[in-house]
C-alpha cells in the first residue's frame, strides 16, 4: 500500500498540494540521512508509516493557532503536521544542529510559511505560550509534562506519541485520553490546569 492509499485508509484530510510537498520531503530526507542520519527510519515503507503516524492526530486534534513540537528531529511529527495544517503556526524545537538545519532547509524548499525552527532546547524557549505542545519519542510522559508547563496556557493540550507503556506513565490526575492505532497510543491531555506555572 503506498502513501497515498494509507492516508485515504485512515481518513486523513491532506491539502491539495500535500503529495508534492510530501514526495520532495523524503527526496530530501533520503539523501540528507545518508550522511546526517537524522532518522533511524531507511526505507521508504517505513517513512511512509512515519508520516502516518504523524498525520492521524489531525483526525481528531481540534483546530488551534499554534502548535509546539519538543524534539522535531526529522520533522516527525511537526513537519508532518505544518504540511496538513498550513492556517496553524508550527514550533520545531530541535537542539541537534544537523537536525534544526534539514527542517530549515525543509521549510525554505516547501515554502512552510507557517514553521519557526528553533535550534534549542525547550526549555530555552521563553515567553511563549502554545495551544498544543506535542512530542515523539523524547522522553517520558512526567518529563514531558514538565517541559510543557511553563509554555502552557491554561487551556493548553499535550499530544505525545507512545506506546503500551503510556498506561503506566500518566498521571491520573489529568484528565487525559489515550486513543490507540494499530502501532500507537496517542497519549491527550485535554487539560494540566492546577500545576504549577499554569
Amino acid at each position: 500500500m503506498n502513501l497515498n492509499d494509507l492516508i485515504k485508509k485512515d481518513n486523513i484530510p491532506v491539502p491539495d498540494d500535500f503529495a508534492y510537498k510530501i514526495q520532495r520531503y523524503k527526496e530530501h530526507l533520503f539523501k540528507w540521512n545518508k550522511t546526517h542520519n537524522l532518522t533511524g527510519a531507511k526505507d521508504e515503507k517505513t517513512i511512509d508509516e512515519f508520516i502516518v503516524d504523524s498525520l492521524f492526530v489531525t483526525t481528531f486534534l481540534p483546530i488551534v493557532d499554534n502548535i509546539l513540537d519538543i524534539g522535531s528531529g526529522a520533522g516527525f511529527p511537526g513537519i508532518m503536521l505544518a504540511l496538513a495544517l498550513p492556517n496553524t503556526k508550527i514550533t520545531l524545537a530541535e537542539p541537534l544542529k544537523k537536525r534544526a538545519a534539514f527542517l530549515q532547509f525543509i521549510k525554505a524548499d516547501l515554502k512552510l510559511t507557517n514553521i519557526d525552527v528553533k535550534n534549542c532546547r525547550v526549555q530555552e524557549i521563553k515567553n511563549q505560550k502554545f495551544d498544543i505542545i506535542t512530542s515523539r519519542a523524547v522522553s517520558d510522559t512526567a518529563i514531558l509534562i514538565n517541559m510543557s508547563l511553563p509554555l502552557s496556557h491554561q487551556n493548553t493540550k499535550l499530544l505525545f506519541f507512545k506506546g503500551e507503556n503510556v498506561y503506566n506513565e500518566v498521571n491520573k490526575k489529568y484528565d487525559y485520553e489515550i486513543i490507540k492505532t494499530k502501532k500507537r497510543h496517542y497519549l491527550l491531555i485535554n487539560s494540566i490546569k492546577g500545576d504549577k506555572n499554569v
